[in-house]
């Protein structure tokens, strides 16, 4: 079965949605705009309930199909980019400073256009949740709508996200069994002395050089206390100090990202992190404070799941998926849902020209929607198919 010609019938409608959500791009977890447009779209398909609120702007909405069955998460994030949009197209961003820059339009609108057949159609058993979540960029809106009982409250029993991918053929989909993204710590260091003026260096307990040793001894984490076979990646990614040439400043501010999938080589990380800021502080005879922040866990499919939504994407566009095992160093807060159920997260190709994620010069495939949306609505069909 390729794309469900009903979804493809309301591409136009779609792309339309999307280039709205894309001139209106809000962040973290204030999306009121987004999920008001949402929710309004849910009404008009006729949806059996919309659950506002969740995770503050989040909602989840439900769909009942024919007989008693079980429950179908289907998650979609609605947050963009700190960003200041370059595409220069019809639809770019109208809000200074923000894009979406990751694709989040597309994904809103795949799972709009699979709620709006499901509506129509509901062959199928059971109900299906339609997930719209706030803050996966920043501030990890799926673990809150988790934290707030989504999967108790709704009876969810797995649980299924997409996400676009640049780099990969057009209507290609990528997923396979177990780890597929990283977990995401974020390290703050700042390291204190004290300033004074730059041609009496003796005056003064300068940062700069214990900041500079600091990021250095970092970087032997990998190289040297961690079995080499094993992901890891440590990204010194901000470094902050002074303000004039003649002035010791007497702070440093230092910034980075530790992305791992085992528990155990977090733990190394953070306690040898700790020895390092401790001890080059105090071979400076000053003072450094380490804050180390654990944000999301790896994204970890799950095997049968992961099997089941490669099969249906299958129906979807052929022999265009790749099935393997293999993971990135990316991270994701669907992980947090796949913590609390069973499911699988597949990446859809939109093309292998242009630009990367994160990027201002990018924009979402909109020819890639009605695939998204038609593997959604086959992956409830024939989970839950009508007897």
């Amino acid at each position: 079965m390729p794309v469900i010609n009903r979804i493809a019938g309301y591409s136009e409608e779609m792309t339309g949605w999307r280039r709205h959500l894309h001139q209106h791009p809000e962040l973290g977890f204030d999306c009121v705009r987004t999920a008001a447009f949402v929710a309004e779209r849910l009404r008009e398909f006729g949806v059996d309930e919309i659950h506002e609120g969740i995770a503050k702007t989040g909602l989840v909405a439900l769909i009942h199909g024919r007989g008693k069955g079980p429950v179908t998460g289907l998650r979609a994030d609605m947050d963009a980019l700190p960003i200041e949009e370059v595409t220069g197209l019809d639809h770019a961003s109208t809000i200074p400073g923000k894009m979406h820059a990751c694709g989040h339009d597309g994904h809103t609108t795949m799972l709009l256009g699979a709620a709006k057949y499901l509506a129509e159609t509901r062959n199928f058993a059971g109900s299906v949740a339609l997930i719209f979540q706030p803050a996966e960029e920043d501030g990890g809106g799926g673990g809150v709508m988790v934290d707030e009982g989504i999967m108790d409250r709704f009876g969810i029993t797995q649980v299924y996200a997409i996400h676009n991918a640049p780099g990969f053929p057009e209507g290609v989909f990528v997923t396979g069994p177990g780890p597929v993204l990283a977990a995401v710590d974020t390290f703050h260091i700042h390291v204190k002395g004290v300033g004074g003026h730059a041609a009496n260096p003796h005056e003064t307990k300068d940062p700069i050089p214990c900041a500079v040793s600091i990021v250095q001894a970092i970087q032997t984490i990998v190289s040297r206390n961690h079995y080499a076979q094993d992901d890891l990646v440590i990204s010194v990614t901000q470094i902050h100090a002074g303000s004039a040439e003649n002035i010791v400043p007497d702070k440093v501010y230092v910034n980075g990202t530790v992305r791992t999938f085992d528990p155990a080589v977090q733990d190394m990380v953070e306690r040898r992190m700790t020895e390092i800021v401790a001890g080059q502080a105090a071979s400076f005879g000053i003072k450094a404070e380490l804050v180390y922040d654990r944000h999301y866990p790896a994204t970890v499919n799950d095997v049968e799941k992961s099997e089941f939504a490669a099969e249906t994407a299958r129906e979807i566009v052929g022999d265009k998926v790749i099935y393997k095992e293999g993971r990135e160093m990316g991270a994701e807060d669907f992980s947090y849902m796949l913590q609390a159920r069973p499911g699988a997260f597949i990446f859809l190709g939109q093309g292998e020209d242009g630009p990367s994620l994160h990027q201002p010069d990018y924009d979402f495939n909109d020819a890639i929607a009605p695939v998204g949306a038609s593997y959604f609505v086959r992956l409830v069909e024939r989970a839950q198919p009508v007897e």
